[in-house]
């Protein structure tokens, strides 16, 4: 995604923030002497220059706070020496949940106010385990993917941008016939299949949240035979998405996402199931690419349209942390209005506040709408432990394995956790 560094007028800008919104603290922690240390882990590659610039303002207005950017330390390594980093600024999904379920993260209940997170957007950190009582996680920034597609491959065709299934494998045939690829692929690289064509297929037919929330319920009697399984309630997406991938470019399963992002700049393809963190490359690459966005069709009825969102970054403050006030410092920093709307602005995403504004940058704009309405759902892929290489197997299902059968493993993969 793209990322800029502040000129001369946005640091005199960020200064002015800074100073206004640390003034009471700081002044107390300047009264104890020295310079409090405070560690920020934030490994989003595209956004560690960024945000780099963002702690060097603050460290210039803060002198009783000095932050430093952590961007290569291990999480599970640092809690289990008591050392993890003071404040965590990391993608939501279920590595961060399962130190959140532990208690692992201190209460920011007194911050949360400040954060004002929309209900439908909190309402995604609450689908997954919490720490009874807390307020673990503070939302940041949200990103919502769908299928960029060409719109001057469109326009040449005379085609409209489906809303149902029928309607998708309509354009993919005709675009077909026209000897046009109707989706460039890139099955070389396992996360792509698993947060393009799996969770869209998925996220289409299925209400994720209350799926995982009826298999966690299942508890240790989960598995392929349950009354709820991957096996009963994937099977018949995850056909319809083979469906889609058989309009893929040959040799898809060779390619890897920087392929995909120069093939489809090139006009190479006519839809790319990615996320919006491909624009910056895409655009770099063909500044006059005219890209529009639609959620994928996977049922006959558009009102059944959504899109796929995930909490790119949240906030969250170890029990452990030795630097808890300048670490929500940091924290309060990072959540001003003036602050996130502006990374969320500059790195493509939506805001998380109930005032948030809406995206600016016209090749998101379709998707206000959904987000607006809360017409979204997260990834099923957001919601599997590491430990399952989910990944993989959607890998293994669109080159060739057989999909009854990865669906059962993964079943038992499942049940396997569940009884430990």
């Amino acid at each position: 995604m793209a990322h800029s560094t502040p000129t001369p007028s946005r640091r005199a800008f960020l200064g002015g923030v800074i100073g206004t919104a640390l003034a009471a603290g700081l002044t107390s922690c300047a009264g104890g002497g020295g310079t409090r240390e405070v560690s920020f882990h934030q490994s989003k590659p595209e956004a560690i220059p960024y945000f780099g610039d963002l702690l060097a303002d603050f460290n210039q207005q803060a002198p009783s706070i000095r932050a430093v950017h952590d961007t290569s330390s291990g999480l599970s390594a640092g809690f289990a020496r008591g050392n993890p980093p003071d404040l965590g600024c990391l993608n939501y999904n279920y590595e961060i949940v399962r130190f959140q379920e532990r208690g692992a993260f201190s209460d920011l209940a007194n911050i949360a106010g400040e954060a004002r997170i929309d209900p439908s957007i909190q309402n995604l950190i609450d689908q997954y385990p919490t720490y009874p009582g807390r307020t673990s996680v503070i939302p940041y920034s949200m990103m919502a993917a769908a299928v960029l597609y060409n719109q001057e491959i469109f326009a040449e065709h005379d085609l409209e941008v489906p809303t149902t299934y029928s309607e998708l494998l309509e354009v993919c045939g005709t675009l077909e016939e026209a000897g046009v690829t109707p989706i460039y692929s890139t099955f070389a690289d396992p996360w792509t299949v698993s947060q393009g064509l799996v969770d869209y297929s998925v996220g289409g037919t299925v209400e994720v949240a209350e799926f995982f929330e009826e298999l966690r319920a299942l508890g240790p009697d989960a598995g392929p035979d349950a009354e709820v399984s991957f096996s009963r309630t994937l099977r018949e997406p995850l056909e319809q998405m083979l469906e889609i991938a058989a309009y893929s470019q040959p040799g898809a399963a060779s390619r890897g996402y920087g392929d995909g992002n120069v093939a489809f700049a090139r006009g190479e393809a006519a839809m790319y199931l990615q996320g919006p963190w491909a624009l910056g490359e895409i655009t770099t690459i063909n500044p006059d690419a005219q890209i529009g966005i639609f959620p994928l069709p996977m049922t006959e009825n558009p009102e059944d349209l959504k899109v796929r969102v995930n909490l790119d970054l949240a906030l969250w403050v170890p029990e452990a942390s030795n630097a808890q006030e300048p670490a929500r410092e940091l924290l309060r920093y990072l959540i001003q209005p003036e602050i996130a709307d502006a990374y969320n602005r500059d790195n493509l995403a939506f805001g998380v506040r109930e005032d948030a504004p809406a995206v600016e940058d016209p090749r998101l704009q379709d998707l206000q709408s959904y987000v607006d309405r809360a017409a979204f759902y997260q990834g099923v892929s957001q919601a599997i432990p590491r430990t399952i290489p989910f990944e993989n197997y959607a890998q293994g299902i669109v080159t060739g394995q057989s999909l009854e059968a990865t669906l059962r493993t993964l079943d038992e993969d499942w049940a396997r956790l569940a009884r430990r």
